[in-house]
């Protein structure tokens, strides 16, 4: 008989999904480039060459303006050399990338065969199937430079992404990448590889964010690294609580993203979707201590343990729970456990399911004509059923909107002590399976309905149950999704 581990459990990070092309940067300072054709498109691609420290050889017997003017700017720089003649196949010995604007397709192929043959890396402008790489859209904040592509499908949505990123990177982060150039050698000689060095770098990484570096910004990282140097190895490490709000990685915090990106080992509920931990660096391990009601699960004395072993190892623990974490999960225990042992913790909040589906139902849980308040309850006690200390004639409250969590086995009995205490049945109903999960399903029902029905989900999903007036509208028009 297979029984089920309440052990947490360790997991490999997912393998790297298909890549339609492979991202890769060439370092072309001083190196030969060839540029074959004297048009604009050409001269795009020579001064972007140029830019890369490349000596680029251009190979055209007319030129246009636009590439007139760059060569005239170019030249004094010896950033261009010109021919005044057609290409010939020996001027691509020795070349470290060649581009050519061909006439046509014969030659484009004649080009690409040339290149092929003294191994230089070619591509034929506007031509894909002569191409061995194509160029992305770029985010230039050199020393830090961001490639966008979208393998020759979509040009216009590579523009788009690019545009994007250029309003997350401030302008000023190259100088940032240039200090942290000036003081790699001495963080590689000073600081301890793993913790200690992660440790400046995050925090080097905080403030590259906010401002321009200033004088005191560069005799500050000098300190923090002697800092961090004379806190040797053993120096205790933290745990962040993080939520993982309910499902959607889209619904992540940024900065539940930079936690995820700086854990050394990240503990996570059962709960937590797959998308949010392709999220997390890659080198961190990860620990399955899921938490299900109805299923075999982690003891919670397992998990306090397990945190405060690891971050006495000096490791960086990001808990990772679904949802909000101080919202009905163990936050509370867990804290005070670590607290106990004088170990760092830090909460990042999360999405909550019931503000998942308040903005999946388009409805305002506290409408302002419908809802004085709205009140997060528990659907199930640790011993399976309703909590035994609920007090129904207060939940009765027509005025307030009420999300019960964890209601699936529930939920007919909760309607039921509902009207008993004097709620009306025809009052409006949301129920949520999955939500913020791409198998979201959403129905819109009312109290008497609930009372009657069984509501336990096929496979599992979690079940958010919202009761009130400000869920009307929904009931009378109906639900896309509905289950």
């Amino acid at each position: 008989m297979h029984i089920a581990s309440r052990q947490p459990s360790e997991q490999s990070p997912t393998r790297m999904a298909p890549l339609a092309v492979l991202p890769v940067f060439f370092d072309l300072s001083g190196k030969r480039a060839v540029v074959v054709g004297g048009t604009a498109a050409a001269a795009w691609k020579a001064e972007l060459l140029a830019a890369s420290g490349a000596v680029v050889h251009v190979h055209a017997e007319t030129f246009c303006d636009t590439f007139a003017h760059l060569l005239r700017e170019g030249a004094s720089a010896g950033s261009f050399i010109l021919h005044r003649r057609p290409w010939e196949r020996d001027d691509l010995l020795d070349a470290a990338i060649a581009i050519c604007d061909a006439e046509d397709d014969g030659e484009a192929a004649s080009f690409l065969d040339a290149a092929q043959s003294a191994g230089v890396p070619a591509n034929v402008i506007d031509r894909p199937r002569f191409c061995q790489f194509q160029f992305g859209a770029i985010v230039n904040r050199s020393p830090v430079v961001v490639g966008v592509s979208t393998a020759g499908a979509a040009p216009v949505l590579g523009q788009a992404i690019r545009r994007r990123i250029e309003t997350l990177l401030p302008p000023f982060l190259s100088a940032w990448a240039e200090l942290a150039a000036g003081v790699r050698a001495t963080v590689m000689q000073r600081l301890a590889p793993g913790t200690p060095r992660r440790a400046f770098w995050e925090a080097f990484v905080d403030r590259a964010f906010r401002a321009a570096p200033m004088e005191h910004d560069i005799e500050g990282v000098a300190r923090e690294v002697e800092q961090i140097a004379g806190t040797g190895p053993a120096s205790a490490g933290t745990v962040v609580l993080v939520g993982a709000g309910p499902g959607d990685a889209e619904f992540l915090t940024l900065k539940a993203v930079r936690a995820l990106q700086a854990a050394d080992v990240i503990l996570f509920d059962d709960l937590v979707s797959d998308d949010v931990l392709e999220l997390a660096r890659r080198e961190a391990k990860r620990i399955l201590v899921g938490k299900r009601g109805g299923r075999a699960s982690c003891r919670q004395d397992d998990i306090n343990a397990l945190m405060l072993k690891l971050a006495r190892e000096g490791k960086r623990v990001v808990r990772l729970k679904s949802g909000d974490p101080m919202i009905f999960g163990r936050a509370g225990e867990e804290i005070a456990e670590l607290q106990a042992h004088g170990i760092a913790i830090d909460v990042v909040p999360g999405i909550t399911a019931a503000s998942a589906m308040a903005a999946a139902l388009g409805t305002s849980l506290t409408h302002r004509d419908r809802a004085r308040s709205v009140r997060f309850v528990t659907g199930h006690s640790r011993h399976g059923g309703l909590p035994g200390d609920l007090d129904w004639r207060a939940l009765a409250d027509p005025s307030a909107t009420t999300i019960f969590y964890m209601g699936g086995r529930t939920g007919g009995e909760i309607a039921k002590r509902l009207i008993d205490f004097g709620l009306v049945p025809e009052t409006p109903v949301a129920i949520a399976f999955a939500v913020g999960r791409p198998e979201q399903s959403l129905i819109t029902i009312d109290l008497a309905r609930l009372a009657s029905e069984d509501l336990v989900p096929v496979g599992g999903s979690p079940v958010l149950i919202g009761i009130g007036r400000v869920f009307r509208e929904r009931a009378i028009t109906g639900m896309a999704n509905a289950a």
